[in-house]
């Protein structure tokens, strides 16, 4: 089945939303998808294609800055972060 660009556009602002939301927290792909009751590897595809438009920024490595194997978490840019703000 086929999703209109419509669709994926209101479905990439959910993402953006709860990106906010959780700001200054990232969040694992998996956790995104379960919020936005969504396919992971969709979301996965969405993010990529945020990241693409510079709008999220993806995190490869956990805290002690070991690379993760086979996750991404990912968060807001600053400049996207501060147009929500400013918005709210």
């Amino acid at each position: 089945m086929r999703i209109s660009d419509q669709k994926k556009e209101k479905i990439s602002e959910q993402i953006l939303a709860h990106l906010f939301s959780i700001s200054p927290q990232s969040a694992f792909t998996s956790y995104i998808a379960q919020e936005i009751a969504r396919d992971e590897e969709f979301i996965k595809k969405l993010l990529l294609e945020l990241k693409s438009k510079n709008l999220i920024v993806e995190i490869k490595k956990n805290a002690e800055g070991v690379d993760y194997s086979r996750r991404s978490r990912w968060k807001l840019t600053n400049q996207v972060y501060q147009a929500y703000k400013d918005k709210q």
